[in-house]
């Protein structure tokens, strides 16, 4: 088969209303308690807390969380008067659907990826860089 692994998506596609995060918080292998690697890279995984601008999306399709592979933790955008949330665009995305069985019967689920997180309408590829302590 010609496809192997994750689908590359837009952010746009995945997110058209926009979206908001809540957080990022390292994810730890359940088994042996340290960071999650990620398969591809070795880097360790990070999950963002993200809710859907989407006013339809209800339920489990309401907040996500996307998961980026980096040396260090992501850095959320800066807060933004007057919203509850901070607005962040994914870059690179990619969606990864997978069977889910947890539930009373079987259902396809998706995992999001993202190679990095910044501020919605900044140019790709721009970051923040870390607070540097004031001597």
């Amino acid at each position: 088969m010609a496809i192997q692994g994750a689908l590359a998506v837009e952010f746009g596609t995945v997110f058209p209303h926009g979206a908001f995060a809540l957080g990022v918080e390292a994810i730890t292998d359940f088994e042996t308690k340290r960071p999650q690697l990620d398969k591809d890279t070795g880097l360790p995984l990070w999950a963002v807390d993200v809710i859907d601008a989407d006013p339809e999306a209800r339920g489990k399709a309401k907040s996500v969380k996307v998961k980026i592979a980096a040396e260090h933790c992501p850095i959320l955008p800066d807060e933004v008067p007057g919203l509850p949330f901070r607005p962040v665009e994914f870059e690179h995305m990619a969606v990864m659907p997978y069977v889910d069985d947890n539930g009373r019967r079987p259902r396809v689920a998706y995992s999001l990826r993202a190679r990095g997180v910044k501020a919605p309408g900044t140019a790709a590829g721009a970051r923040r860089a870390p607070a540097k302590d004031a001597a």
